[in-house]
């Protein structure tokens, strides 16, 4: 059974692949796929949380990812987000593959985030803010780039001086970390957030006409980054998956219960690639997406890495 690696992972994936594995997963769909959260809460208010996402798609491939969230790893100089992923073949049931979850986590979200701003966001954006200081937000935005003519990069967090653009203007990425975050999110284009935020910290009146908002961070109920003028300023409402949205994130919760929009108006992803439900409809609105992640996103990029790995060797 092969094992990849972080570092076999970073190399491996590359953004058009991702995208295009996981518009075809949403396309097809998965036969069975569930959540299961166990959460223990801390003295000093923070959660540690455990998540499995098990998916499987008959007669194909079966996996499941069992990742770690704890908030308070970083001051003890560990990652946040730990975990594995142990992918098996359908039609056997053997068990063919393991993955470093941590780096798995980190490709597909920001994958599947660049895969709906793909299908949502204006062709022709050219200015990009991202906030959030944490693992993420660096993929966040190279995947972004991957996907549009990106000419501008804005990047914000609560404390700016832990925001290291080097490695990513290394690579060519035009990136300005800033401090004005209602200033930077009126001259974006997409907006993409991956913070654990409890109080919105992206304001619906700042928005400028084609926006593309993309809210990653919030995954627990009483998180929640964008503010309820945001939400009612976009026309239609798009999540990733029903069962890791409704019911789980602060971002499509609170609209709901609070009455505007039902859970029957959001349109997921699969409806969308399908073409089932339309996308943007005009270059002047606001599109709004909420990203839970989810078991069918970790098989279809785990899939689409071991495939291109065993085609290396």
């Amino acid at each position: 059974m092969q094992h990849l690696t972080a570092d076999q992972i970073h190399a491996l994936a590359d953004y058009p692949g991702l995208i295009a594995a996981l518009k075809a997963m949403n396309r097809r769909g998965v036969d069975v796929l569930d959540r299961l959260l166990l959460g223990q809460a801390m003295a000093n208010g923070t959660q540690n949380d455990w998540l499995l996402l098990p998916a499987w798609t008959y007669d194909s491939y079966f996996g499941i990812k069992l990742v770690s969230v704890f908030p308070d790893n970083p001051a003890r100089a560990l990652p946040a987000v730990q975990g594995l992923y142990a992918l098996f073949e359908g039609k056997t049931g053997a068990a063919i593959a393991t993955l470093d979850g941590a780096a798995l986590t980190l490709v597909k979200t920001a994958a599947n985030s660049a895969m709906a701003a793909d299908l949502l966001a204006r062709s022709d954006a050219a200015t990009l803010l991202v906030c959030g200081g944490g693992a993420l937000a660096p993929y966040l935005i190279i995947a972004h780039c991957a996907t549009r003519p990106i000419r501008r990069v804005l990047w914000w967090n609560r404390r700016p001086e832990i925001l290291d653009a080097a490695p990513l203007r290394a690579r060519g990425l035009p990136v300005e970390i800033v401090s004005d975050l209602a200033g930077a999110a009126a001259q974006a284009d997409i907006i993409s957030t991956a913070t654990r935020a409890t109080e919105p910290i992206i304001r619906g009146a700042w928005l400028k006409p084609g926006c593309h908002l993309d809210l990653v961070g919030g995954y627990l109920p009483e998180m929640r980054e964008a503010d309820d003028a945001a939400f009612k300023r976009a026309p239609r409402h798009y999540i990733d998956a029903r069962l890791t949205t409704i019911g789980v994130a602060g971002d499509v919760c609170e609209p709901i219960a609070k009455g505007f929009t039902a859970a029957a108006d959001l349109i997921d992803m699969f409806e969308l690639n399908r073409g089932e439900k339309p996308g943007r409809l005009s270059p002047t609105e606001i599109t709004w997406f909420k990203s839970g992640g989810g078991g069918h996103e970790d098989l279809a990029v785990a899939q689409y890495l071991f495939e291109k790995q065993q085609r290396s060797t």
